[in-house]
């Protein structure tokens, strides 16, 4: 699982860290940002909210809120914290967070031929990650004033690290390296499956591996700072404002 994502022991942890934890054998991704003192900072669905994008049934499936699925946790304090918020952003403790998963560390400035390597999406990216300086008073700030609703695809815990470690903000939502890589894997075989039924197996992996890389590359918020210019540095006082003006809109 190695070739999944980065590892860690919980010694190597550094304040401003994002981190994640694979739930559900593997299927997602939990993230966050490590603040220090066994305590992160996280989005998820709030007491308030209701997600959306797709139907409920899959939201609790995907969805990685307060409540564990297969453990005791979250401990008392954390749930009596989540239980007083109504937005979606939480501070939690590490063991809460990883809900008996493990660690691993999320990557930023990987050149592209490490970002392909990637079996997955959802555990690197292009772009580069601010100083710890710049990060931790986003989490801080964002979790006071939130990060609108949570959505599946559009507006998920990946997307909430990813802004607070780099700043960058989609002014064009669209969906973050975890989902981006199973809406590739998704279509591509789709289209494989009708645009090459007469080709040789070999020539369906080889154009279906191309494409599933292509739409992972072109999905990645470093790769669309720099090259679709569709992605900006968002002060993190317009956050709540634009994530709630996105929120109305139907994804």
């Amino acid at each position: 699982m190695e070739v999944l994502s980065n590892k860690i022991d919980r010694k190597q942890l550094k304040t401003g860290d994002h981190i994640y934890s694979w739930r559900q054998a593997y299927v997602y991704a939990h993230h966050g940002i490590y603040i220090g003192d066994e305590m992160v900072i996280h989005f998820t669905i709030g007491s308030g909210q209701q997600a959306t994008g797709i139907p409920a049934i899959l939201d609790r499936f995907f969805t990685s809120s307060a409540p564990s699925f297969d453990t005791k946790l979250p401990c008392q304090r954390c749930r009596e914290a989540a239980e007083t918020r109504n937005h979606g952003v939480f501070s939690s403790c590490l063991d809460c967070f990883l809900s008996g998963g493990q660690l691993y560390l999320f990557q930023y400035g990987v050149s592209k031929l490490q970002f392909l390597a990637q079996a997955r999406g959802g555990t690197c990216t292009l772009a580069s990650s601010d100083p710890t300086e710049e990060v931790l008073p986003r989490a801080l700030y964002l979790l006071e004033k939130g990060f609108g609703c949570y959505h599946i695809s559009k507006n998920n815990c990946e997307d909430f690290a990813v802004y607070c470690k780099t700043g960058l903000f989609a002014t064009t939502k669209g969906c973050s390296g975890q989902a981006a890589s199973y809406l590739a894997a998704t279509s591509t075989v789709a289209s494989s499956s009708f645009r090459f039924v007469n080709s040789s197996l070999f020539g369906k992996a080889l154009v279906g591996c191309g494409t599933y890389c292509i739409k992972r590359l072109v999905s990645d918020i470093g790769f669309r700072y720099e090259v679709i210019k569709d992605v900006t540095k968002v002060p993190v006082e317009r956050i709540p404002e634009l994530t709630m003006e996105a929120s109305r809109l139907e994804f």
